[in-house]
């Protein structure tokens, strides 16, 4: 059974604090390089992010990483190569769904997508294989912080509980994030949540096949039941005007800690740590994670 969260608060449209392109309207914008390039972003200024007002001095780069330039299964062909290439956006085109979370989005001359959060200072693909929304699904894995008396650990402050939630340290970046990946085409949500647990958190591809099959059995009990926390365009460093990255995030809770509370982690596929971490406030995580992790606080009314 999967459980829907509303907050009352909704994600803000911003680029978080590691590639922030937006500042106060009136002061001067920051340029930002791309990840794993050389490439700068066009300066964007708050007030002119929307593709509603008015730029006439935008002229971003476009940029395509060599990853995507070699034509792997899962990326789009290049600008240069589009000429045959017909996709369905703000649809289901085949296996994969170019539909965002957040409705439909404007498409350039019938082409090119144009990113739903605005303006990125850069056109192209980037790291992204696909024109338009890119679909990956996070899972939030949390349990209740114990003492050596099997007691929940009160933080002074709040007076209030504190969760934790398994963190993996992203290769790529090296900074702390939800584990979690891309949806196959054709692949449910529910089955890229099992899945990229375990390759990154539990390091399942390393393990025995009787071993990964009893690790099967016990993500398929703790993932039975979960509450979607945030579904959305993801502000990813990675995104561009034309390409970006949207999620589905769902929160699991292991509420008396001897399921996945107990397995020992190790880390896998993407990642090159992997621990249980405290949440807090002070968290700095990769994207708009934080925010994720803040709404899975307050849903359980644990210390933030």
């Amino acid at each position: 059974m999967i459980t829907v969260l509303h907050f009352a608060s909704r994600f803000s449209n911003y680029f978080p604090k590691s590639f922030s392109t937006s500042v106060p309207p009136n002061a001067t914008a920051i340029r930002i390089m791309y990840p794993q390039s050389n490439v700068l972003r066009h300066s964007v200024t708050v007030d002119k992010k929307s593709w509603d007002v008015e730029f006439d001095e935008y002229d971003p780069p476009t940029y395509t990483a060599k990853p995507v330039l070699n034509a792997p299964v899962w990326a789009d062909p290049t600008l240069e190569k589009m000429d045959n290439f017909t996709p369905k956006f703000n649809d289901m085109d085949g296996k994969i769904n170019r539909n965002s979370h957040q409705g439909n989005y404007k498409v350039l001359n019938g082409r090119i997508p144009l990113n739903p959060h605005g303006r990125t200072g850069l056109k192209g693909q980037g790291l992204l294989g696909r024109w338009g929304p890119n679909h990956a699904a996070d899972p939030i894995v949390t349990r209740w912080k114990r003492d050596g008396r099997n007691m929940k650990v009160v933080h002074p402050r709040s007076n209030l509980p504190i969760l934790q939630f398994v963190a993996i340290e992203r290769k790529d970046s090296k900074e702390w994030a939800i584990p979690g990946g891309m949806v196959d085409a054709g692949e449910n949500v529910s089955v890229t949540l099992k899945r990229e647990f375990g390759e990154e958190a539990l390091n399942s591809l390393e393990i025995k096949e009787q071993e990964r099959e009893d690790l099967q059995k016990l993500i398929n009990q703790v993932f039975n039941n979960g509450t979607l926390i945030y579904k959305g365009v993801v502000e990813d460093p990675r995104n561009t005007d034309n390409s970006w990255m949207e999620t589905c995030a769902y929160n699991f809770h292991d509420n008396s800690g001897d399921s996945v509370g107990q397995l020992s982690l190790t880390s896998g596929d993407d990642a090159s740590n992997v621990r249980w971490m405290d949440i807090d406030q002070h968290l700095q995580l990769y994207a708009n994670h934080e925010d994720m992790i803040a709404n899975a606080a307050r849903l359980h009314k644990a210390h933030w």
